[in-house]
């Protein structure tokens, strides 16, 4: 354990992993498997819930694509969906600094409502604190999300097998670029946007097409495909083959991180999710994620193997490979 907090222990790297494991997990313990997964799944009477909770600093709090407001129901949603659940219910807490604009407020809160209405959830409880001016950065957001897991449903970041086929459900790092420019001010040509959006929907049509044979889902926000790549070859013991070739950028997105020294592998996204699928599915899945709303550009980039199990092989343009590592310190802070 490092002696203070730095940023890059919210970055979803290394760091964030030793401040998880090496005190709150020692100390909190779990009683169930999956202690890491984006929700916790859990037994209510005959029914499997999948429970999670989150919370936003984004900055700044409005941007291309969104806003604080539907970044936390999106994250949210997608978090319980990730298990394969169907996302009901949501909390949401507010911390808001003294001073804020009643009129910024307002269209946060109508944005929470809206994000709600298209992932199909209600939002059902929250709390609200008013903070002195300087105690706080404008408005945080906390959310705790509710979804009832679909019957026979086991999907978790442990069921990766040698063989499956790794789909990223569209193009990288939109989302961290997007807040990157705009919150120094960069005037770098291009539609930046970010990509947050529910993916409740597509998990849905995923598991109606092809069932268990989707072994895993996650969403790559803090730390990217990269990170995200290395959390699961560890988790299921596996080692990931991915191809550079493969790997979708738009290219405004991709002009921004050469300019500025970033690698899109390690930029977050909030809208997109990676999923290991029985190779005999892998087309069907594709498919179907290709014809759902935020899955058009859905590929495969990659597949599991046995060899080199907890780590990430890049296969490189010019046929040569590297190890990609999980993200060291905090390239871009404050982003979901």
């Amino acid at each position: 354990m490092a002696e203070k907090i730095t940023l890059a222990h919210g970055s979803g790297g290394k760091a964030s992993h030793e401040l998880i494991e090496g005190l709150f997990v020692a100390v909190f313990g779990s009683r169930s498997p999956g202690v890491l997964e984006d929700s916790a799944v859990l037994e209510a009477g005959r029914e499997k819930i999948a429970f999670s909770t989150d919370s936003f600093v984004v900055d700044p709090i409005f941007f291309p694509g969104g806003d604080i407001g539907s970044l936390a129901v999106h994250g949210t949603v997608n978090d319980l969906a990730m298990r394969g659940a169907e996302p009901l219910y949501i909390s949401v807490g507010m911390i808001i600094e003294e001073g804020f604009a009643c009129r910024d407020l307002e269209i946060i809160v109508r944005s929470l409502k809206k994000g709600a209405d298209a992932a199909g959830v209600e939002i059902v409880a929250g709390d609200t604190k008013v903070v002195p001016a300087g105690k706080a950065d404008r408005i945080f957001i906390n959310t705790t999300g509710i979804g009832l897991l679909r019957p026979g449903c086991d999907i978790s970041a442990a069921h990766g097998r040698p063989g499956d086929a790794v789909i990223l459900s569209g193009t990288m790092a939109d989302h961290g670029a997007t807040i990157l420019c705009q919150r120094e001010g960069l005037q770098i040509e291009g539609g930046f946007r970010s990509d947050s959006a529910p993916l409740n929907h597509m998990v849905a049509a995923m598991i109606r097409e092809a069932g268990d044979a989707v072994h895993v889902l996650r969403d790559p926000t803090r730390g990217g495909v990269g990170t995200t790549l290395n959390e699961l070859a560890s988790a299921s013991g596996v080692g990931i083959r991915i191809r550079e070739t493969a790997l979708p950028v738009r290219q405004d997105v991709r002009g921004a991180c050469d300019l500025l020294g970033l690698d899109p592998l390690y930029l977050a996204n909030e809208g997109k999710l990676l999923a290991f699928v029985e190779p005999g599915a892998a087309g069907r899945v594709l498919a179907v994620m290709r014809k759902v709303k935020h899955g058009e550009n859905a590929c495969i980039i990659g597949e599991l193997v046995a060899d080199n199990p907890g780590q990430v092989i890049l296969q490189t343009a010019i046929g040569s490979s590297r190890i990609v590592d999980m993200l060291h310190g905090e390239p871009l802070p404050r982003i979901c």
